[in-house]
């Protein structure tokens, strides 16, 4: 299969285009980088996602485009900020999306990232692909997101929609910001603990997205394990992996004042179930967060 993907440069596009590649997949890779290093074989093409449609040939006779590209959500919301990261997901997609529309052989799937904000913060509240949006600033990005993304069904293509949660790695993502505290024994829940963390294995999100690409699903996905964990539980999950105490929670306004409004991230609460995925046969090899946490911190 010919396979083009954007962001492959960040955590998920990185163990994705290993694993594509080892599969025997024909490759390209679309970034802001002239520089990004690849595996051989793998074609490069210059594309800022933000300044206009990528170019043709890039996508020219590809079977499939992975879109992962993104402004990192996890930081300071200034307003340039959010500029940044709004123009890069949404102007991005759509971007891309008019390119694969002019096509002459478009491809027959897109599978877009999205994030498991697009519920918002909904308490014990359990969420399934069919489940609302919320009404925050990452709710209605994701919904704007998804919505150029789905506009490409238009032209004939499948679309998948990946609601990504909280991604475990020890070399990437949110992980290795979080562990310093925990190695030290200063480690603790945050706010009251009582809100729920849908994370995911990164060998399991990489695996759901080549699922996408190899199966006739379509539509939402959370891309998250099938059991997630209320704050409290996940911080004494990471504890003990680490043979640490967690005893110091962080207050809110503590937070606020380290993150400003990017704190919501840390406090909303999302208790999403991947439905669809299980419903399609995708199977998990780490469905509970203590042997997910103990694989991923085993180096």
């Amino acid at each position: 299969m010919r396979i083009a993907i954007t962001g492959a440069s960040g955590l998920i596009g990185r163990r994705l285009l290993k694993n594509l590649a080892a599969a025997g997949h024909s490759l390209r890779v679309l970034s802001r980088h002239a520089g990004t290093n690849l595996p051989p074989g793998v074609r490069l093409s210059v594309w800022d996602s933000t300044r206009g449609e990528p170019p043709a040939e890039s996508l020219q006779d590809v079977d499939a485009v992975v879109h992962l590209a993104g402004e990192p959500v996890a930081q300071r919301w200034t307003a340039r900020a959010r500029r940044a990261i709004r123009e890069s997901r949404v102007t991005g997609t759509r971007n891309l999306v008019q390119t694969l529309a002019k096509l002459p052989k478009k491809p027959e799937v897109l599978v877009c990232a999205s994030a498991v904000g697009y519920y918002g913060d909904r308490g014990d509240e359990i969420l399934n692909e069919s489940s609302s949006p919320g009404g925050d600033y990452l709710a209605q990005l994701c919904v704007d997101w998804e919505k150029e993304a789905q506009s490409a069904e238009a032209s004939g293509i499948r679309v998948v929609r990946v609601r990504t949660g909280l991604v475990l790695d020890a070399r990437g993502g949110a992980l290795p910001r979080m562990l310093p505290p925990f190695r030290m024994g200063l480690g603790g829940k945050l706010g009251s603990g009582q809100h729920w963390m849908s994370w995911i294995h990164l060998e399991d999100l990489a695996a759901l997205f080549q699922f996408a690409l190899d199966n006739p699903v379509s539509g939402p996905m959370n891309g998250v394990a099938p059991n997630p964990m209320i704050n409290a539980g996940f911080t004494r999950a990471l504890a003990a992996a680490v043979h640490r105490p967690a005893i110091f929670p962080v207050p809110p306004f503590a937070l606020r004042l380290l993150f400003g409004e990017m704190s919501q991230i840390l406090l909303s609460s999302q208790r999403a179930l991947p439905q669809a995925a299980e419903r399609a046969g995708f199977r998990f090899r780490y469905p509970e967060l203590a042997p997910a946490l103990a694989d991923v911190l085993k180096a």
